[in-house]
């Protein structure tokens, strides 16, 4: 298996974090989502304007970080992913990725144990980092967020970044999850949505407590659903979705695996 190179320089261009390749490449999808999609933004106020942060979505369909990243970027931040590795092997799509500062990460591996240092890293050295604290797409039948891992609560409490979880709606009636089928008319409306600034000081200091990871990444996915509730205009389900506990694959195509 080939080495994937990556850098962790710190954000130098403008809007925040860009490089030649990511202004490149977003100018060219940001033409193509806006005539698929009619976007609407509330709360881009919350967003830092430099410095490390951590922005935490929810996860409907694999349009979700175009329209998360146009979001972010027209708001003066240019974010960092920490992908799976095996989409920076596709030819060009990876090396425009690798080029624009993305990182990749052997899912479900040894080596996905790396995920965290690299992502400190990437804290470290300024970035804004990206992140789906579900780890895949929502197995939820009505696209509530899941239970999710416990990354996110992990890096927050080690790296007291700040962190803004933001909820997003409407990109899954574009591309519904896993199907290769683009809506591409009528125009679909997109909403995205981000709030204030989470507080994980009760937390600091018990990055290695599972109880208290449990409990922070809760208080998190609790905040993402509110956002996402006051989107919708409805409650979530009062028991949530909890893939832990679910004979579902963990990731991966679950509606293809449930029809073997």
């Amino acid at each position: 298996m080939s080495e994937l190179r990556f850098s962790y320089a710190p954000p130098t261009g403008k809007p925040l974090g860009t490089n030649l390749s990511f202004k490149v490449f977003s100018a060219i999808v940001i033409a193509l989502l806006n005539t698929i999609a009619k976007v609407e933004w509330k709360g881009a106020e919350n967003i830092p304007k430099s410095g490390p942060v951590i922005v935490a979505n929810n996860h409907l369909s694999y349009m979700d970080v175009l329209f998360f990243v146009h979001f972010l970027y027209r708001n003066g931040r240019a974010p960092r992913f920490i992908g799976k590795a095996a989409i920076f092997r596709v030819p060009i799509i990876g090396s425009i990725l690798l080029a624009s500062g993305q990182v990749p990460v052997e899912r479900e591996s040894s080596d996905a144990a790396q995920a965290l240092e690299r992502a400190k890293a990437m804290i470290a050295a300024g970035h804004m980092l990206g992140i789906y604290p579900e780890g895949t797409l929502s197995r939820d039948s009505s696209h509530w967020p899941m239970v999710a891992k416990t990354g996110l609560a992990r890096l927050a409490i080690i790296t007291k970044a700040p962190v803004i979880p933001i909820a997003q709606w409407g990109s899954h009636n574009i591309l519904p999850a896993y199907s290769k089928r683009v809506h591409l008319w009528p125009r679909r409306k997109v909403v995205i949505h981000a709030g204030q600034v989470l507080d994980f000081s009760p937390w600091y200091g018990k990055e290695n407590d599972q109880a208290a990871l449990i409990e922070a990444t809760a208080y998190a996915m609790a905040s993402i659903t509110k956002l996402l509730e006051d989107i919708r205009g409805e409650k979530r389900p009062t028991i949530i979705f909890d893939p832990h506990r679910s004979d579902l694959p963990r990731i991966g195509n679950f509606k293809r695996e449930k029809k073997k």
